[in-house]
């Protein structure tokens, strides 16, 4: 290598390392899109204010666990594979679920290609603390950074500001150039006491609080200046109660069902030839939307993975499929296109505009293109489209 090609690389690396950008997205699990105008989170409104506020919607079912995959992989639950927080495969003949580690650890399950390894197949290091689906080793990887939850004690929330600290104060050559971090809340609360309750407005306006420390924390970091800053969520939650239940052993037979997995939505297995005996008593059942396997509407984008039944029963909003009538407060996996499932969208940083409202609703699957466009890597195949979301990005060269 002559000495003049040695200095163009070494100048043209020296300027890559000085411009490049970090960026953080932080998941409130359950944070409903209008949490921050029913309680008081002055911090996100200035997030808001000062840079990117929308509205995002979450991909169907609007569970935890699909969701934060969606978020991670730009694909919908159907196309992943994360179909149910728990799932019959039929291949197996397991029941996968999220309690479960031998299940939930286990990496067959989880298709596609999530951020933390597109970016380390193209050498940009990930740092993830407690994403759904970051502790298990798919294709065999694990991201750059991260944090087992079945390790416990679990770090607490201050603990989790620590260590996002400690990821973006290390060493440039080892610095990750994404940092991911999950919170619990306000689910918990939300199921716990329902949407409207004074233990949610704790938790709302307590995370607020957490996130402005931790973004006066990130801006006081050398690299403060060059971080996009993202506060978003799963999905949203609504109000459920012991007065709105469907008990579906009122219309269907036992001999009919080989196996009734009782969720939002609840997917119903029939024995050999009695599909359409269930079909039948439950049409015209009241709160409920019940559809064949492929007759699912479009828009929900969910009827062709092979670990989703024959017959998939979507209750309405706040209703729920309870045989023993307990129901608590608060639950989701609802429609994703009623605005009580709906999340917010707030955006900061140099790559965002400055005091930019989307009006247009978009698609949980555009987040995974849109962190890659500003990691500056080549997303893999997905169901997101970078064009949704473009108009949050600041030009170029701004």
């Amino acid at each position: 290598m002559s000495l003049l090609t040695f200095l163009l690389l070494a100048f043209a690396a020296v300027r890559l390392c000085a411009g490049r950008h970090y960026t953080v997205i932080v998941s409130l699990d359950g944070c409903r899109w209008d949490y921050p105008m029913m309680y008081d989170t002055p911090f996100l409104d200035s997030l808001g204010s000062r840079g990117v506020s929308a509205v995002m919607r979450p991909s169907f079912p609007s569970k935890t666990f699909p969701n934060h995959y969606t978020l991670a992989t730009g694909l919908v639950p159907d196309h992943h594979g994360i179909i149910a927080n728990r799932f019959y495969d039929v291949a197996s003949g397991r029941t996968y679920s999220i309690s479960d580690k031998a299940t939930s650890k286990d990496g067959s399950f989880y298709g596609g290609e999530p951020i933390w390894l597109t970016a380390k197949r193209q050498g940009v290091k990930v740092g993830v603390v407690y994403w759904p689906g970051s502790d298990v080793a798919i294709k065999g990887m694990y991201p750059d950074y991260y944090k087992d939850y079945a390790k416990k004690p679990l770090l607490t929330f201050p603990e989790r500001l620590d260590e996002a600290e400690r990821l973006l104060t290390l060493p440039d050559s080892v610095r990750p150039q994404l940092v991911m971090i999950y919170f619990n809340e306000p689910d918990h609360s939300g199921h716990s006491y329902g949407p409207a309750s004074k233990q949610t407005r704790k938790a709302v306006e307590e995370l607020d609080s957490l996130m402005c420390s931790l973004y006066k924390r990130l801006r006081a970091l050398p690299c403060g200046q060059d971080i996009n800053f993202i506060v978003t969520s799963d999905h949203g939650m609504a109000s459920t109660s012991p007065e709105r239940i469907i008990r579906l052993s009122e219309y269907l037979k036992p001999e009919w069902c080989e196996r009734v997995m009782a969720d939002l939505p609840t997917l119903i297995f029939p024995n050999k030839g009695h599909e359409d005996d269930i079909m039948n008593a439950l049409r015209g059942v009241a709160h409920i939307r019940t559809w064949k396997k492929d007759e699912v509407p479009e828009c929900f984008h969910y009827g062709t993975n092979h670990n989703i039944a024959p017959i998939v029963v979507m209750p309405d909003v706040g209703w729920v499929v309870s045989e023993d009538g307990r129901v608590i407060p608060g639950n989701h996996g609802f429609d994703p296109y009623n605005s009580e499932l709906n999340v917010p969208f707030r955006a900061e940083g140099p790559d965002f505009k400055h005091g930019y409202v989307k009006t247009a609703m978009f698609d949980n699957t555009c987040i995974y293109p849109l962190l890659s466009r500003l990691l500056g890597i080549e997303p893999a195949p997905c169901d997101g489209n970078i064009g949704d979301v473009a108009d949050m990005l600041a030009p170029v060269g701004q």
